[in-house]
């Protein structure tokens, strides 16, 4: 019997690097998914194959970090940490398809692991909650992979719902529904891709995390979610002061975002997002010329608002367009890359997803 598990990536529409940061999120699943095609036997080995013509690629159910490199070490991730969970993964063969874009912050890796963990735990019979298997997930990414993600990728991944969004409360790990439906108020949701690629596993993203945890010990605070904004004079390094900065700052954006999409003022939400973009500029020095250039002439043509999304370093820009706009706002994106001698950008326009399943 052949077991068919599918999850998808996501788009953060607000609440970068918050995740590790016992912060706020608010994310959105994506429609585009990664397939999992799963049939189990008594070999005692995990075949994986990628429809990329990667492959097979031979998992032992006793793997351990450092045995399994490249894109199906997020697969033998899940393996180890369902062993690590007490839960005997199963062997056989699987085929992994994907319309999920690699490397542009979409989490395709977080979309891999939840897809492979849903068909190995069906086979397995065994039934875990949400978090519990983001947590699975997680474990693999971190310490099998060894990139240090927060837990957003996968709680989004799992918990997505067609028009909602995901208020994601990492001290206490829930999730609450948020409606999310731009459209229905004449407002488009761009993703623009740079096709600047990125890397999550590389040190800057872990520097920015260290860098994170140094400004608590410094404010003695387990998190940067219990820091006062007022004491960020007492953070020794003023690199890192500005690090917290932008936790400090983007958390309360997140929680303004809820509020104002609430009421559906998606001009409130715009310009929360150009803010946004702004503090991981100049503050958690994230993104680069290329997407400030995106998202800086995606609001001078006509966008409520732009933001990098994703972990930085490349991916893409999300933007709310009015729907008279839209037409104006890619014409000019695609201009400026091109005067600035930049890949031509991929511009498509999007909506929150369901999330993990069968």
């Amino acid at each position: 019997m052949t077991v068919r598990y599918s999850a998808p990536g996501r788009i953060n529409l607000i609440g970068e690097h918050t995740d590790y940061n016992a912060g706020f999120a608010l994310p959105i699943a994506l429609p585009q998914r990664t397939f999992v095609n799963f049939d189990a036997d008594s070999s005692g080995v995990l075949s994986v194959s990628s429809a990329l013509g990667d492959g097979p690629v031979r998992i032992g159910l006793d793997t351990a970090p450092g045995e399994v490199t490249g894109w199906a070490a997020y697969v033998a991730g899940v393996v180890w940490a369902l062993r690590r969970a007490g839960i005997s993964a199963p062997g056989g063969t699987m085929t992994i398809t994907s319309d999920v874009e690699i490397g542009a912050g979409l989490s395709s890796s977080a979309a891999l692991e939840c897809a492979a963990l849903g068909a190995l735990l069906t086979v397995a019979g065994v039934e875990l909650d949400r978090v519990a298997q983001a947590r699975i997930a997680q474990q693999a990414e971190n310490e099998y992979v060894g990139a240090p993600t927060g837990l957003l990728d996968q709680l989004a991944s799992l918990f997505g719902q067609l028009g909602r969004a995901m208020l994601i409360d990492f001290r206490d790990v829930t999730v609450q529904s948020v409606r999310f439906d731009p459209e229905a108020d004449g407002v488009a949701l761009l993703v623009i891709d740079s096709r600047a690629r990125h890397a999550h596993a590389g040190g800057e993203y872990a520097a920015r995390r260290a860098s994170c945890e140094r400004a608590g010990a410094d404010l003695g605070v387990a998190s940067l979610r219990e820091a006062d904004p007022s004491a960020l004079q007492r953070v020794t390094d003023p690199v890192d002061a500005r690090r917290a900065r932008h936790v400090l700052t983007e958390n309360q954006r997140v929680l303004d975002c809820v509020a104002a999409m609430d009421s559906s003022d998606f001009t409130a939400v715009g310009q929360l997002w150009t803010a946004s973009h702004a503090s991981m500029r100049d503050d958690f020095e994230i993104t680069t010329p290329h997407l400030d250039l995106l998202a800086e002439t995606a609001v001078q043509a006509g966008a409520l608002g732009a933001r990098m999304t994703g972990g930085g370093f490349g991916g893409c820009v999300i933007a709310l367009v009015p729907e008279e706009r839209v037409t104006a706002v890619g014409e000019a994106v695609s201009r400026a890359v091109r005067d600035a001698g930049y890949p031509a950008p991929a511009i498509t326009r999007t909506h929150a997803g369901g999330g993990a399943g069968p």
